[in-house]
């Protein structure tokens, strides 16, 4: 599984770090970046798929 963010689509609201901050991260402006390649750790699909959810602006993409 590995995810994904679509910087054209992120605002910013930090949901996805805030929720999942062994996978997402935030860049100098607060914007959501995926931490290492995207690839999602043994363990942490749900939060993986949480991140995604609960991600507002649908920004997250999820490849399994």
């Amino acid at each position: 599984m590995k995810v994904t963010i679509d910087p054209d689509k992120c605002q910013g609201h930090g949901r996805c770090f805030g929720g999942a901050p062994d996978l997402f991260d935030s860049d100098d402006l607060g914007q959501g970046i995926v931490i290492g390649d995207g690839t999602v750790p043994a363990g942490l699909e749900e939060a993986a798929r949480l991140a995604q959810a609960n991600c507002p602006e649908y920004a997250i993409e999820i490849t399994e």
